[in-house]
C-alpha cells in the first residue's frame, strides 16, 4: 500500500461519504445481489447495518495513514465477524460489492487508479481481518 493508494483511497471516499446512506444501500443491493447466501448473516436493521458499514470504512480509511492504531481495530473487527459467521469466502463478493458500489457513487471519478488504490487497500484491511479471525 502506497501513499499514492492512500490518497486516492481519501479522496475518493470524501467524495462517497456525503452519500453514505444511499452508498450502504447500494452495497447491500448488489451485496445480495452476487452472494444472496449471505443475506441469513444479516439478522438486524439494513439501513442500520449501512450505517454502521459506512462508519466503518470512514474509520478504515480515515486510520490509513496511521496503521500502529488502525491494525489492532481491524483485527479486532474480524475476530468479531467470524461470531457473525463470514468466512474467509465471504471477503472476495464484499469486494466486488463495494468496488462496484464505489463506482456507481463516483462514476467518471472511479478511475482505473482509484480502483487499483481501493483493491490494494481493501485487500490488506481483509487479508488483517482473516488472520485475526483465525486466532477467534
Amino acid at each position: 500500500m502506497t501513499p499514492e493508494h492512500v490518497k486516492l483511497v481519501k479522496e475518493s471516499f470524501a467524495k462517497v461519504a456525503p452519500i453514505a446512506p444511499q452508498a450502504a444501500a447500494l452495497f447491500y443491493g448488489r451485496l445480495f445481489e452476487i452472494a444472496p447466501e449471505v443475506k441469513p448473516l444479516f439478522k438486524g436493521d439494513i439501513t442500520e447495518q449501512g450505517r454502521k458499514l459506512m462508519q466503518v470504512i470512514g474509520m478504515a480509511v480515515g486510520g490509513l495513514d496511521d496503521l500502529p492504531t488502525l491494525v489492532p481495530a481491524v483485527q479486532d473487527l474480524g475476530r468479531r465477524h467470524v461470531r457473525y459467521g463470514v468466512t474467509d469466502a465471504h471477503y472476495g463478493v464484499v469486494a466486488e460489492a463495494l468496488l462496484w458500489t464505489l463506482g456507481q457513487g463516483l462514476g467518471d471519478g472511479f478511475t482505473p487508479a482509484v480502483k487499483q488504490a481501493w483493491t490494494v487497500v481493501y485487500t490488506v484491511l481483509a487479508d488483517t481481518m482473516k488472520q485475526a479471525a483465525k486466532t477467534a
